[in-house]
């Protein structure tokens, strides 16, 4: 019986008609996995503490006239009134305010009690849920006496090329600073005290030195108590850094953004927006071959209708005859899927040996994403398939053709 339907198959089999599903359904298929394996492979670098891939954050300041500073001007702090104007905009999805310590800080760094160097310094403070790095030791306790601190990356870069390469003193990693003795002295209000300092982390999003919120309440409170603490600065998430109304609010109310970040925040987007794009053309171009080869599938059966009927008439099942078509569909959605993860393997070794040597710190990450949208993408296609066959040769068998 399967060999009477494959010659009857093979009569009038269209090649061309296969073959262009085959290599349609191939570069399909192969889009839309290279797609989510790439998008996998490259999220830890930017969804890691300081990614890009993370919400959007702008930190906002007022614009510093001539006028104020010679104190004649505006004031350059942000008032509650400010802060909710800036929160009740579209674009703007929450706000956080940086708190500043009002005293004097003075900070010696050594190794093994000896003191290397000291300098006067500040620290400041904006919600936890605005702190690029690991929040479990992110807490300030006075009977500890330990002061979590977050450093900016670009602090350690001016350090490593700048100061110890002109002192000839050794530069230093990320996992050493941790290591480096750090005595803060704290002076204010007619009283002094000396804590323990330790960086937990680094920060490429908040260029300053960043403690937790409640070590700056406790120490404003106790070293600087009549101090001002209104915000100089901001930092505001937004939900589309593209936004016209981010530049026109900022133009109209004589505010500022540090460094480019609304400019990074667009490539952001735009990144965003281009790889959902691509996803979706190899998703259509999926859907598209699927039709070909549905319709390819449709013209056998079509050829072979009064054969078929036949077949039946004699006393073969509808499953039997529609067995060596479903059979067809799903060998060459299996060859498909195949070619699909040898050319996803050979693309991913190729752009992961690049992407290693851009970021040495890069984990290798995991195909299994890929392999299960791979399988989903395969069982849902050839079921359809099968039932699509399946449904013709019933219409057959039931004479409505």
């Amino acid at each position: 019986m399967m060999s009477l339907v494959w010659k009857l198959l093979r009569q009038h089999i269209s090649i061309a008609q296969l073959a262009g599903f085959f290599f349609a359904n191939l570069f399909g298929m192969f889009i839309v996995l290279l797609g989510l394996q790439f998008y996998n492979d490259v999220k830890p670098l930017f969804s890691q503490e300081d990614g890009f891939l993370k919400p959007e954050y702008l930190i906002v300041s007022k614009r510093i006239s001539g006028v104020s500073v010679l104190g004649a001007g505006e004031s350059c702090s942000f008032s509650q009134k400010d802060i909710q104007d800036i929160t009740s905009q579209p674009f703007c999805k929450s706000v956080g305010a940086f708190t500043a310590s009002q005293y004097r800080v003075i900070c010696s760094l050594g190794m093994k009690g000896v003191a290397q160097m000291g300098t006067e310094m500040f620290f400041e403070s904006v919600p936890d849920r605005f702190v690029d790095t690991d929040l479990s030791q992110w807490k300030f306790d006075p009977q500890e006496g330990v002061i979590p601190i977050v450093l900016p990356r670009t602090y350690l870069a001016i350090y490593n090329f700048g100061y110890a390469q002109s002192q000839s003193l050794p530069k230093i990693s990320e996992g050493i600073v941790g290591m480096i003795d750090m005595v803060v002295v704290l002076r204010g209000n007619g009283q002094e005290e000396r804590l323990k300092g330790k960086v937990i982390g680094f920060s490429s999003r908040l260029n300053t030195i960043l403690v937790p919120e409640s070590f700056i309440q406790w120490s404003n409170a106790k070293f600087a108590p009549e101090a001002d603490l209104a915000p100089n600065r901001l930092i505001v998430e937004v939900s589309n850094p593209t936004d016209d109304a981010i530049v026109k609010y900022i133009n109209e109310h004589n505010l500022e953004l540090e460094d480019d970040k609304l400019d990074v925040g667009k490539a952001t987007y735009f990144l965003r927006v281009v790889t959902v794009l691509v996803m979706c053309i190899g998703m259509l171009i999926s859907v598209l071959s699927f039709y070909i080869l549905m319709l390819s599938i449709y013209l056998l059966v079509q050829k072979n209708t009064e054969k078929l009927r036949n077949l039946l008439l004699i006393g073969y099942s509808p499953v039997r005859v529609s067995l060596p078509y479903q059979l067809l569909t799903i060998g060459m959605n299996g060859v498909v899927l195949l070619l699909s993860f040898i050319l996803l393997y050979m693309v991913r070794s190729y752009y992961m040996d690049t992407l290693w040597v851009m970021f040495p710190q890069m984990q290798d990450g995991s195909m299994l994403p890929a392999l299960s949208l791979g399988f989903c993408l395969f069982a849902v296609v050839s079921i359809i398939n099968i039932i699509a066959v399946r449904n013709r040769v019933m219409k057959i068998w039931n004479r409505k053709e």
